[in-house]
């Protein structure tokens, strides 16, 4: 059976060109970067070329570089450290109603020890307004975290003029740029940002490793108690395997692109052209244009999306019905529902997500067996019965 893998946001496959750079870290270059002696200073060596390249690649100093265990570990750092180092200051943090369960889940622990929470809206695509977030801001607010792209409907976020806005006021302001870090340009000057989480498996690196971006003088509590590493900044022993075919990913994510999202953009138009042409009582979710170029989200009536999935999953094709880190959960997607879709269609939502390997030729094969897919589905709902 042929296997076609429409699953991009959840993750990606490690690239040919990304294994080879790692493997010389098992066996050569094994030392601990903070020894003195020849291994340990040859790991050290990979592990400083890895972060300048990270570095150049969102226009940050190197030292503005550090190193953790993924996305999930930046974004709790980013605003656990945050909310520790100006406690003394004040206790507002501003975030969104659509964020990753990464930062959502956070804000939560963070309002159980005596934070204040402001969620501000979306609009029907997803979208947050930047006069929102000014209006949300008061004078004991410390953090506003705001997601550049959203993993669910990948919806793009106006984080420049959010950043400015931050800037003005006085008010540390983080990114999770888990999504759109290897796909879109993602300077952090540009971007107006103190802080920025980065993650290397959704970008054709190794799992297990990530990063944040932690501008110049910003204040940040560290959250492991142990050695002196990542300038005192992240307790433990650095993957350097995984660090260096995370830095080997963004040079070939950097290199291309521009060309990519060019591609893939293309190829998802063809794909929601093909949706919406094909099969009866199905809606777009996102913006049509502000979004990741791969991502195409649908609600189809009278299904279940998870019934979707594992239907097409029989066939060969893996697609998801949202967030990977939430799918395994009865409850309809929070981000659909902030949209303003009704728990049913947000229950028969599917994600579809492609890369930089998908072809014009799988895109045609989901369009043909997505439609029976659908039709035996409603075939089989008393919702779609009712309705008829």
């Amino acid at each position: 059976m042929r296997r076609i893998y429409f699953d991009h946001s959840a993750t990606t496959p490690v690239l040919p060109e990304v294994v080879e750079a790692m493997l010389p870290c098992f066996t050569q270059y094994f030392g601990n970067a903070s020894e003195p002696h020849l291994p340990g200073r040859e790991a050290k060596k990979l592990l400083e070329a890895s972060r300048e390249t990270i570095a150049r690649a969102i226009g940050a100093q190197p030292e503005e570089i550090m190193f953790t265990s993924g996305g999930t570990e930046s974004d709790n750092l980013a605003l656990k450290g945050v909310a520790e180092a100006l406690s003394k200051k004040g206790n507002h943090i501003i975030t969104s109603s659509i964020e990753h369960p990464a930062i959502g889940n956070t804000c939560k622990y963070l309002q159980r020890r005596g934070f204040e929470i402001t969620y501000v809206p979306v609009d029907k695509y997803a979208i947050v307004d930047p006069d929102h977030v000014a209006a949300a801001i008061t004078d004991r607010a410390i953090l506003i975290s705001i997601m550049h792209a959203n993993n669910v409907v990948g919806s793009i976020q106006p984080i420049a003029e959010i950043g400015k806005i931050a800037r003005e006021k006085g008010v540390i302001f983080h990114t999770d740029a888990v999504q759109s870090f290897g796909t879109l340009e993602t300077d952090v000057g540009e971007l107006n940002v103190d802080l920025m989480s980065m993650s290397s498996h959704k970008l054709h690196g190794p799992k297990g490793v990530g990063a944040l971006y932690i501008r110049k003088g910003t204040k940040l509590t560290p959250q492991m108690q142990g050695g002196e590493h990542e300038r005192r900044r992240r307790a433990g022993t650095e993957n350097v395997p995984g660090i260096v075919g995370f830095a080997k990913a963004v040079e070939i994510a950097m290199a291309e692109t521009e060309e990519k999202a060019e591609r893939l953009e293309k190829l998802r138009k063809y794909l929601v052209a093909g949706v919406l042409e094909r099969i009866e009582e199905v809606s777009y979710n996102g913006h049509p244009e502000k979004r990741l170029p791969g991502n195409a989200n649908f609600s189809f009536k009278y299904i279940e999306g998870e019934s979707v999935v594992l239907q097409l999953d029989m066939v060969g094709i893996a697609v998801s019905s949202g967030s990977a880190c939430a799918s395994a959960s009865l409850e309809p997607s929070h981000v659909l529902l902030a949209m303003g879709l009704t728990a049913e269609d947000a229950h028969g939502s599917l994600r579809v997500t492609m890369g930089r390997s998908n072809t014009k030729e799988e895109v045609d094969y989901f369009l043909e067996v997505l439609p029976e897919v659908v039709g035996k589905l409603r075939r089989m709902s008393p919702l779609y019965a009712q309705a008829r």
